[in-house]
């Protein structure tokens, strides 16, 4: 195994691409730095953007303000969708995927002009796609249902971005098989790595059906294409667009456990269980998907139950193998250090002042308790009819996407900054409250939407008072304060998504120089990121009663929503 200061391990002695990071002690090569440097900036500079349109959505949704006009409101959601579901984050993916696959291999890069070729796709299909939004006639929000139809060249940047990101999955590929074969380490890929490998596999699964039903939707705007049938299209399209939020999945676990090796030094209680919950996820993850179509007349009921009441649970249970091992491994880790007192002392003594850490555990337990919670009682048949096309939809998602990768995410951030970008991070106070007011913010913008959506509130609509229909809608007042703490909230992630701006510029920018070298021994990396290993106990009471709240909580919340189908639905 490759040893945590850099040591040459392979037959052939590394290139003098190769430098050694000060502060982490990992060995970065110069094309991979450079690669994942663009990458990581370009899904920032999206995650701005998108951010912005998406504090504009929340505030025309708050009735008090109701900012936008209609036509407005639907574009500016079309592209709050496309900017931080697929661009943001599919960028910063790469960035992961080559960081697993270079730096923790200690590796070089493979065809790095292929891979600039790559981004350059990304880049512009992204570009390409946000201008179709704005020149107008591509309002189909981010599912562009047919039979809305947007214009040719909104597809198109759509279908580069995606080749854009299947080549940087090829080159991650290619980076293992040429680790393998130039021996830069020994046994099994390290965990991290492994989920790295998860998300890309899957992905490339979540980019061929996108290639499937884009390509003749593309030809379709193009005239080509007499009809697509709406039916096949969301059949198709929700194996792309639910799976990329599966790749999300994959690849923020991964940091958990990257975030909890470097800071804490923790391990996995058992690779082998780990590893199994990252393969339930390429065996069933995917069929997630199923719970956008349960109400779809023209599928039958066997194929829903079979999908969303027993697959997909496998699925639930890798992310529950997860949510224990992550907690227990950074819980073993702080009482190997001596935080032995009581239950919890291991949790309170936790470095809560590094906001890499405070990232990744905030979005353990939000992705959890939130975002988990709530995609199973929409992925089961009976209940779905509940929220679906509810804004509960979008609420759930904001507790995976945004409280959950999202935040994690941006935790990776302050670690990659002084590797890749080699500078200290300025403005560390503000550094420290961020993952706090995004956090706090994200949570609340899932719970209140879920709250309205429970409430009857659409999911789509500009205008929930209905002021202009010849027929008016009422909700209870209770939507209207659901809808008011929604907005609320997302002025205090928007607070905290430019605190991270500010935080990630200014350190790229004007932070202080950190020159290569050896590492000292307070800084040095953990061997747990990069070597396989276990954490050697199971001795966890803290763990245990976490896990036990959750599942308190899980239940109590799938008895509440049978029990409010019972009452408006009543068996006879």
């Amino acid at each position: 195994m490759v040893a945590v200061t850099g040591v040459d391990v392979g037959r052939k002695p590394l290139a003098p691409s190769f430098r050694t990071c000060a502060v982490t002690g990992l060995r970065v090569e110069a094309n991979a730095e450079r690669l994942i440097k663009a990458n990581a900036v370009a899904g920032v500079l999206f995650l701005a953007l998108g951010g912005l349109f998406g504090l504009l959505v929340a505030l025309t949704r708050w009735p008090a303000i109701h900012l936008l006009p209609a036509e407005w409101f639907y574009l500016i959601l079309t592209a709050h969708g496309a900017n931080v579901l697929l661009f943001w984050i599919i960028f910063f993916e790469i960035a992961v995927l080559y960081f697993a696959s270079t730096t923790l291999l200690n590796c070089r890069l493979p065809a790095p002009k292929v891979a600039w070729a790559g981004f350059a796709l990304m880049v512009i299909g992204a570009v390409v796609t946000d201008i179709a939004v704005f020149q107008g006639e591509s309002t189909v929000m981010f599912t562009s249902y047919p039979p809305m139809m947007a214009k040719p060249h909104f597809y198109l940047g759509l279908i580069l971005f995606a080749v854009g990101a299947l080549v940087g999955c090829g080159i991650f590929f290619a980076a293992l098989v040429v680790a393998k074969e130039e021996k830069t380490y020994n046994g099994s890929i390290p965990l991290v790595t492994f989920g790295a490998l998860t998300a890309a596999i899957i992905a490339v699964f979540t980019i061929a059906s996108g290639a499937i039903i884009l390509i003749p939707t593309f030809l379709w705007s193009l005239g080509y294409i007499s009809h697509i049938d709406p039916l096949m299209y969301k059949v198709v399209w929700w194996a792309m667009g639910h799976s990329s939020q599966q790749i999300n999945v994959s690849a923020h676990v991964a940091i958990w456990y990257a975030i909890a090796a470097i800071v804490l030094g923790a391990k996995p209680l058992s690779e082998k269980v780990s590893r199994t919950a990252y393969l339930m996820y390429i065996l069933f993850l995917q069929l997630a998907s199923a719970h956008h179509l349960l109400v779809e007349p023209g599928i039958s009921s066997e194929w829903k139950i079979v999908n969303t009441s027993y697959f997909m649970y496998l699925a639930v249970l890798g992310s529950m193998i997860h949510g224990m091992t992550v907690p227990g491994a950074i819980e073993a880790a702080q009482r190997k250090r001596g935080f032995n007192k009581g239950v919890f002392e291991w949790l309170r003594k936790a470095p809560w002042s590094n906001p890499a850490f405070a990232g990744m555990f905030l979005s353990l337990v939000m992705f959890g308790f939130i975002g988990g919670i709530s995609g199973v009682v929409l992925g089961t048949e009976q209940l779905n009819i509940l929220m679906h096309n509810t804004i509960y939809v979008p609420g759930h998602f904001h507790g995976t996407v945004v409280a959950g990768t999202t935040l994690a995410f941006m935790a990776a951030t302050y670690l990659l900054i002084p590797l890749f970008f080699k500078r200290e991070l300025v403005l560390k106070k503000l550094a420290q409250w961020q993952p706090y007011l995004f956090g706090i913010g994200a949570g609340g913008i899932s719970l209140f939407m879920m709250g309205a959506g429970t409430l009857g509130v659409p999911r789509r609509h500009w205008d929930i008072t209905f002021s202009d229909a010849p027929m008016g809608t009422e909700f209870s007042a209770a939507a209207y304060l659901m809808l008011g703490l929604n907005g609320i909230c997302a002025v205090l992630a928007a607070a905290g998504g430019i605190a991270y701006i500010l935080v990630v510029v200014g350190s790229i920018l004007f932070g202080k120089r950190i020159p290569d070298g050896q590492p000292k021994p307070a800084s040095a990396p953990q061997p747990a990121v990069t070597q396989y290993g276990n954490a050697g106990t199971l001795h966890l009471p803290g763990t245990l009663v976490l896990v036990g709240i959750f599942f308190l909580s899980f239940v109590l919340y799938y008895y509440v929503n049978w029990k409010y189908l019972a009452q408006l639905w009543p068996l006879r």
